[in-house]
């Protein structure tokens, strides 16, 4: 990999004003995106959709810990259904939309947010000193990423955010750029300084066209024009699913083996629905895990 191919790939940049009151991440998720899209051949619109939703939930989980990481959830009426994004502290990002061809007429006025439409959003954390997932559900009021992902951060997590998440396509439907960006404010936080990065964000260029012509920091100049700020992290990220064949065998280990032995046919196909990977098992192998699953239950 070359300088140019280095300073090109997708990261994250998390980084603080000097006075503490501000946080800001800033995202590349163009080859994410990409890739996504060719795994669950997705329309333009989901490949939108799905893609933002990715980026937000990879800005929100740069804040965590370790092995620690989030879930989004959103569940609409719209002709995409539902979307599930996942993102690691350490920029492993996997994600799927139940209809992955769904469309929109947008000579009918329809707007991006019809895809989705009315429903909910759930955010869900897998923290270290958490026995159980903490989870947080706001109605989807607008199906509009960027501003129900605001929402969600203030009514759930009561913390004022500025949320501007893009995935730019090119003349022939293809993904261009995608990336985004998160402001926080933390206590110590004034009305004039959020107002001041509010209009940073709203009067700059969409994100895709300014990775287009820049870098990452490039884009956090701009939004914290004016402002002095401090780098704290930067990582990779990449589209990544832990799934593995061994994983759906011990999926399979907690049927019933009555239920196991009803299928049929000399090989099942078991397909993950984050990353589209197939997995097989022969009919002896499903046999082998309904003998140790009756082992168990005597």
């Amino acid at each position: 990999m070359d300088k140019e191919q280095f300073l090109q790939r997708d990261r994250l940049l998390r980084a603080m004003t000097v006075d503490g009151a501000y946080r800001i991440s800033v995202v590349k998720t163009t080859g994410l995106v990409r890739t996504c899209r060719e795994k669950h051949n997705l329309s333009l619109l989901s490949t939108v959709l799905l893609g933002r939703a990715l980026t937000g939930t990879t800005l929100l989980a740069a804040n965590l810990k370790g092995e620690e990481r989030i879930q989004l959830k959103m569940e609409g009426n719209g002709p995409a259904g539902a979307l599930t994004a996942e993102a690691s502290s350490h920029g492993e990002v996997r994600g799927y939309i139940i209809n992955p061809h769904a469309e929109i007429d947008l000579d009918q006025e329809e707007k991006l947010g019809d895809g989705l439409g009315v429903g909910v959003l759930s955010v869900s954390k897998i923290l270290y000193n958490k026995a159980r997932p903490v989870t947080g559900t706001v109605e989807l009021k607008r199906g509009n990423i960027n501003e129900d992902l605001a929402h969600y951060l203030l009514q759930s997590e009561q913390v004022p955010s500025a949320v501007s998440l893009d995935v730019a396509l090119d003349a022939h439907g293809e993904v261009s750029d995608a990336g985004g960006v998160l402001v926080q404010a933390m206590p110590g936080a004034t009305k004039e300084r959020t107002l001041q990065l509010e209009e940073n964000i709203r009067t700059m260029p969409q994100i895709g066209e300014q990775l287009a012509t820049g870098y990452l920091g490039d884009v956090l100049k701009r939004v914290a024009n004016g402002l002095a700020v401090k780098e704290l992290a930067r990582y990779p990220v990449d589209f990544f699913c832990r799934c593995s064949k061994k994983q759906f065998e011990k999926s399979l280990g907690l049927v019933n083996p009555d239920e196991l032995l009803v299928m049929n046919g000399d090989v099942e196909e078991l397909v993950c629905h984050y990353c589209n990977n197939t997995y097989k098992f022969t009919r002896d192998e499903i046999e082998a895990i309904a003998r140790k699953r009756r082992v168990r239950l005597n």
